[in-house]
């Protein structure tokens, strides 16, 4: 078992974790606990919670539709009505079981409901492991656009238990992969080197215990994302364009998977940016090239382009970009044209043509 001190709380990672969990709900003796899943984290996740967790065997369950659609406003309406509805009061839990749609739509609402309730975040993703549910960013989509509102908001523990992977098809074990690729590129040369060589199911545990404290140790330095933290952004800005213009369509992405489209062009554009060197270009592209999912396909500049003007790292309609200055390294707010962002495209879609 680890346990990684954060922002004024606890990440605990380990077989015991779901116990640890158990014993800080006996500490702490909400008035009322509230557990929020989808229909996967229910059937798979939830049995195992509480039975680990013997005080949560009242807890109202609320259960959301998995994907990206419930990171909307709807969704939130719902979920503060049914607190509402069951007297939820400021002394309230609410816990988020799931991946990373989970965590952020659960920590946005109760970062807001009565100005904030106390949350917690068990992930049962390896995305959601290694990366969404530690930081304190919560956030839902509006207008098509990702994350366009949400608050910084810290959760009173993060509990990690890794059994859960078990449940996971393997999309979502090479979705979540992309957030440790992000890390490591961004921030430990010597972990990208660890993660390039592969890995098998049994070790899993011990990257993501690295990934959380790489992106603790960033998020310590600048919780507020102004300037250090915006390092984790990289792959984000063209990813999550990509994301939002797949939304709802019959090739539609997984979060990480739009990501690994989107490390690979902005690579290019640090190459482009002398940030790095052409070798290295072509290693994180080639690796991440092995690893798209078949729906990828290939990206169109100019669709893209009506999601990018919105992204939140754009400043007076200037594109902002976190790119690479070598492996292990990264520089922020970078500003790059559309014409350097639509050869970043030309060199994807010549990638995975080859």
């Amino acid at each position: 078992m680890a346990v990684i001190g954060s922002a004024g709380y606890n990440v605990i990672t380990g077989s015991r974790a779901l116990a640890k969990l158990n014993s800080f709900l006996n500490k702490k003796k909400y008035s009322a606990l509230f557990i929020l899943c989808d229909e996967n984290t229910f059937l798979h996740c939830m049995p195992l919670l509480i039975i680990a967790c013997p005080n949560l065997q009242q807890a109202h369950i609320i259960e959301l539709e998995s994907g990206e659609h419930s990171k909307h406003p709807d969704v939130c309406n719902m979920l503060w009505q049914t607190l509402a509805d069951n007297s939820a009061d400021r002394s309230s839990l609410l816990l988020n079981l799931g991946g990373g749609v989970i965590s952020d739509v659960g920590g946005f609402c109760a970062s807001v409901y009565k100005r904030g309730i106390d949350f917690i975040n068990v992930p049962t993703s390896l995305l959601a492991m290694a990366d969404a549910s530690v930081g304190g960013k919560t956030g839902i989509d509006f207008g098509g656009y990702k994350n366009m509102i949400g608050t910084f908001a810290q959760p009173q523990g993060v509990f990690v238990f890794p059994p859960f992977l078990e449940t996971l098809p393997r999309r979502q074990l090479v979705n979540g992969m992309a957030e440790l690729y992000k890390i490591a590129l961004v921030s430990d040369r010597q972990f990208w080197q660890e993660l390039s060589v592969g890995l098998t199911n049994t070790t899993f545990e011990s990257q993501i215990n690295k990934s959380i404290e790489l992106k603790n140790k960033i998020v310590l330095k600048d919780p507020f994302d102004r300037s250090y933290r915006k390092a984790l952004n990289f792959g984000h800005t063209i990813g999550h364009a990509l994301e939002a213009q797949r939304l709802g369509s019959k090739h539609e992405l997984l979060h990480g998977e739009a990501i690994m489209a989107g490390m690979i062009t902005e690579c290019h554009l640090a190459w482009q940016k002398k940030l790095i060197s052409k070798k290295e270009l072509l290693e994180v592209s080639g690796f991440m090239k092995l690893r798209l999912h078949p729906k990828t396909g290939l990206l169109n500049f100019n669709e893209l382009n009506s999601f990018l003007i919105h992204d939140k790292k754009a400043a007076d309609r200037k594109l902002l970009f976190s790119l690479l200055r070598g492996i292990g390294n990264c520089k922020t707010d970078v500003l790059v044209t559309e014409k350097e962002i639509a050869k970043a495209c030309d060199f994807f879609n010549a990638l995975v043509h080859d």
